[in-house]
């Protein structure tokens, strides 16, 4: 199996058990007795976690190499994630969450540090088909939570067992990784700068792009099925589907991203799914039936589909601080937006209407699409030049 092949997996097998949770998430509650309130700030564990540890886990993948974090991280990640099906009160709820989520943060980082630097020895973008098979391993976790379900195995067992069986598997493609898949990539783009100084002007750019992609992710993932219910008036089953047209549009653009970016490039790729982006919104808060709110959802879903994969490629390859310290303040900056998003549009939708509240979506998005220049490689000149010599 080569390189690209494993990284690939990883993102696969990483996904697929945080997918086996979400379909649980309803037991959980029932068996807490958690109204939805109560739910919602349990649920908040997990990007708090994230939050906590993410300015620090730069530092961390930056010195120890993205290989060892990966290691390490599916060890404790695998470990911790079937901890909040066992919980017995809301503050161990939050607290079994929170632990997931510290877990996460340096394992997702690792390994998108090694997926850049793969795809830069590779000499070929794989960065977007990572995020692609991330996409799918949430589906596949998802229908092995819904299988388990139906079963009547309880939660936390079932978490338990894909957690047991995916060790094996995730702990062998990491170890089978290159010594240090980032010692390459930092060779070839020397950091001059700490990972703990301050971000340019640059990473400062791209990551507001990615707010702004972000949060429209985060806003289709909450309210794609309550808009359809609620607002269009569609069915409980056709309003579920509102997230699966999202889903998988999103995991479409993502295999076709790679593709599409070394055509045409990153910046007008990322213009055109801008476009695309802002185009779904004005589809789902201007729709008066199903079939329009269904196809603005899934052109939301493709619109957003690279902006993340394609943030960390730049991030990492801007060559003043090491790649790990760059892509841990961009997943900070769209883990931010993911967050702001559903609760900004649920405060607008208390006042006024959830149409209004999808629309504040459109003023981010135009920001992300005039900052998508950011996305030109900073070196291009330069390569050109050589090429020529």
């Amino acid at each position: 199996m080569t390189d690209t092949r494993r990284i690939m997996a990883i993102f696969f097998i990483q996904s697929i058990a945080m997918g086996s949770w979400f379909p649980r998430i309803p037991e959980v509650q029932q068996a807490l007795g958690l109204g939805p309130a109560q739910l919602a700030l349990a649920l908040l564990g997990m990007p708090i976690g994230l939050l906590i540890t993410l300015p620090f886990a730069g530092g961390f993948v930056a010195r120890v190499g993205a290989r060892a974090t990966m290691i390490w991280g599916f060890v404790v990640f695998l470990l911790l994630v079937p901890l909040p099906a066992f919980a017995w009160s809301l503050p161990s709820l939050f607290v079994a969450l929170l632990l997931a989520g510290t877990a996460i943060s340096g394992l997702e980082l690792g390994m998108n540090v090694a997926a850049d630097a793969i795809e830069h020895r590779a000499g070929r973008k794989i960065m977007s088909t990572c995020h692609g098979f991330w996409s799918l391993g949430q589906m596949a976790g998802s229908l092995v939570g819904v299988g388990f379900a139906a079963l009547a195995l309880p939660p936390g067992w079932s978490l338990a067992i894909v957690a047991v069986a995916l060790v094996g598997p995730a702990l062998w493609l990491a170890i089978t990784l290159p010594l240090d898949v980032s010692a390459e990539h930092a060779e070839s783009a020397p950091a001059t700068k700490s990972p703990w100084s301050l971000p340019s002007k640059a990473l400062v750019g791209l990551s507001v792009f990615v707010f702004g992609v972000a949060m429209a992710e985060g806003a289709a993932a909450d309210w794609s099925a309550v808009f359809l219910r609620d607002v269009i008036g569609s069915p409980v089953a056709l309003a579920g589907f509102g997230y699966t047209a999202y889903a998988f549009a999103i995991a479409t653009g993502r295999f076709l991203g790679d593709y599409l970016s070394a055509r045409f490039g990153a910046a007008p790729l990322a213009r055109l799914c801008g476009l695309i982006t802002i185009g779904g919104v004005l589809l789902v808060v201007t729709s008066g039936g199903a079939t329009q709110a269904l196809i603005g959802l899934a052109a939301l879903g493709f619109g957003c589909s690279v902006g993340f994969p394609l943030g960390v490629t730049a991030a990492a390859r801007l060559g003043d601080r090491p790649a790990a310290a760059n892509v841990a303040v961009l997943s900070l900056f769209a883990l931010c937006g993911f967050l702001v998003g559903a609760p900004m549009i649920g405060f607008v939708a208390e006042h006024l209407d959830l149409r209004f509240g999808l629309a504040m979506l459109l003023p981010p998005l135009l920001v992300s699409l005039a900052l998508a220049g950011g996305l030109r490689p900073r070196h291009a000149a330069g390569e050109l030049a050589s090429a020529g010599a």
